[in-house]
């Protein structure tokens, strides 16, 4: 009886309620705070899902703009089925290099053109048809060079902050190499994972016989186009089943040693034409400057006397590589991807010797010797000689496989229609990016020339083809070309236009006449300058570190080039232990 009174005691009852209420108001204070972390949870995972929704659209609206203005796809399908997957591979680089320069001109004429048309001064120098050739005259006072460009600060607008030209110049110019470094790593990232490594997980032989149809098509041309691709496909596995044949049948002895001696031969000969190359352009490199510092000639013989060097230099550029394609008539080949990697091979030699002595006289003779303003003179020699390799670019396409056509078809039909010489062609625009690359510092407009180049390159070169060439005899899996050309693009052309600049940027003194950098020991002086006012502001720490511990640094610089080489190494690991022989 005393346990009932002492349960239903009042403050007893009392007690049991205030432990009800607090355990109730405990769990409804979890409740709302559980539903706060789950409505903030679905609040940022809202927002996340919405912001990658945006950028994907973005994306997809950029790449639908890009495709608006690639109006060649059309083009480039025709030649994958007529001529085959090498020769297709040629065009999709060559409009992937327009697309770079375009990037190019659009970064350079935003950061530095415009700024430097507002603050310039009319330009009254009278204008002739000739400085489309030699880049002088009118255009010398024009921001097509960097002499042009102002070394103060542009402050036109008023309640605005002032535009350093130093440092825009140097960091705009500093970010495009940047981003064209990552974006050649990723391309050579890609293209070794699509072409080379995925490609060859598994025989595809039976699906290209069995699944490769698309029923779906039922447009005339483009059953016609499936068509040639399928049979060109088709061919070049029977060719190299023909080829693996033709190998194990062993040759002879004496049949060995005079093969071998053909090769060693041609490779004296392509090797000593290199040297001899090289040669040759030093002397009128040296000549063309003495007649430009000749003070007794008139302005029109200066600029006349300065068209010597890239006709030199073009002569050279592109009557060798014709040697080097007739002497792989002599060799014979078994293979036909040996025979455009060893062409490949002996143009790069030439091309990179003629690159490095225009280099060694422009950083060494040029921009020591008495020229007022040498970092112009640079640029127009770089413009000269992209104006003169595109003219002979154009008549060779003309007349070099127009001629050989005729030759072939009408006098001497052994020859037949001359094939399209991927080699030779690859390299031409390899050396004319390097030099447009090269040429970015000196003349910061130089990408609209190349890219008005490259597209008038596109159309001529599709008509030569069409009109002049035959699809290749020995057809060949070329689903590797993009991975090499995207490689030889990176090295040595890239590698060495870093080199260029940097002897520029940190080792040569600037003009005191003319240039952005005007007063200065070395252009890299300008973001020293800028660090050093910035030390004073605490809330710029951050940068001043940076420049510190990683720009100044050389193992950083050390420790990125190791990145770099173990990257390459390890996509050539992969190439190597992952292959299968198809």
């Amino acid at each position: 009886m005393s346990f009932k009174r002492a349960c239903f005691h009042p403050s007893a009852l009392y007690y049991f309620c205030c432990l009800i209420f607090d355990r109730n108001r405990v769990l409804t204070e979890r409740k709302k705070k559980s539903y706060n972390q789950d409505a903030h949870l679905n609040y940022c995972a809202q927002g996340f899902y919405n912001t990658a929704l945006f950028f994907r659209q973005l994306k997809n609206s950029f790449v639908d703009c890009l495709q608006l203005f690639q109006f060649w796809q059309k083009t480039l399908k025709d030649i994958g089925s007529q001529f085959g997957t090498s020769i297709h591979s040629y065009f999709v680089f060559l409009t992937w290099l327009l697309m770079f320069n375009i990037f190019s001109f659009l970064i350079n004429f935003s950061f530095l053109a415009i700024p430097q048309l507002i603050a310039a001064q009319s330009n009254h120098l009278s204008f002739t048809s000739l400085e489309f050739l030699t880049g002088a005259g009118y255009f010398t006072n024009t921001v097509l060079y960097s002499g042009f460009y102002t070394n103060g600060t542009i402050a036109k607008i008023e309640n605005a902050s002032p535009y350093y030209m130093q440092l825009a110049y140097i960091f705009t110019i500093g970010i495009y190499f940047i981003t064209c470094f990552l974006s050649l790593i990723y391309s050579m990232a890609k293209s070794f994972r699509n072409h080379l490594v995925m490609a060859q997980m598994h025989s595809r032989n039976a699906a290209k016989l069995l699944c490769i149809w698309d029923f779906n098509v039922v447009d005339e041309k483009a059953v016609q186009m499936n068509q040639k691709n399928i049979s060109t496909q088709i061919k070049v596995k029977m060719m190299a089943v023909t080829l693996k044949l033709l190998i194990h049948q062993e040759l002879s002895l004496q049949q060995r040693i005079l093969h071998i001696s053909i090769h060693l031969a041609m490779w004296f000969l392509s090797l000593g034409s290199a040297v001899a190359s090289c040669a040759g352009i030093y002397f009128f490199s040296l000549v063309n400057l003495e007649l430009f510092l000749n003070e007794e000639n008139t302005q029109l013989q200066n600029e006349a006397s300065m068209l010597i060097l890239p006709i030199v230099v073009c002569l050279f550029n592109h009557v060798m590589p014709f040697l080097y394609s007739f002497s792989s008539l002599v060799e014979k080949f078994t293979y036909p991807r040996h025979q455009i990697y060893t062409a490949i091979i002996r143009n790069v030699i030439l091309k990179i010797s003629i690159i490095g002595i225009l280099c060694y006289y422009w950083l060494n003779i040029v921009a020591l010797s008495k020229v007022e303003c040498w970092e112009t003179l640079i640029g127009q020699d770089i413009y000269r000689l992209l104006i003169a390799d595109f003219v002979c670019c154009l008549l060779g396409s003309f007349f070099g496989e127009f001629l050989l056509r005729l030759i072939g078809t009408k006098c001497y039909k052994k020859l037949g229609v001359p094939e399209f010489d991927i080699a030779r062609n690859v390299l031409d625009l390899i050396y004319a990016q390097t030099l447009t690359w090269i040429g970015i510092f000196f003349a910061p407009l130089l990408p609209a020339v190349q890219m008005i180049s490259f597209f008038i390159i596109i159309c001529v070169k599709k008509i030569s083809l069409m009109k002049n060439c035959q699809p290749p005899r020995k057809a060949w899996r070329g689903s590797q070309m993009n991975t090499i050309f995207v490689f030889l693009l990176f090295f040595p052309s890239f590698a060495g236009v870093l080199s260029v600049i940097a002897v520029t940027v940190w080792r040569r003194e600037p003009s005191e006449a003319c240039g952005p950098f005007r007063g200065l020991k070395a252009p890299f002086e300008a973001i020293s300058g800028w660090i050093s006012v910035l030390t004073s502001s605490p809330s710029s720490g951050w940068v001043v570190w940076i420049y510190h511990n990683l720009i100044e640094s050389t193992h950083f610089f050390f420790i990125l080039s190791i990145i770099v080489l173990h990257f390459i190494t390890q996509l050539v690991n992969i190439i190597s232990g992952r292959k299968i022989v198809p």
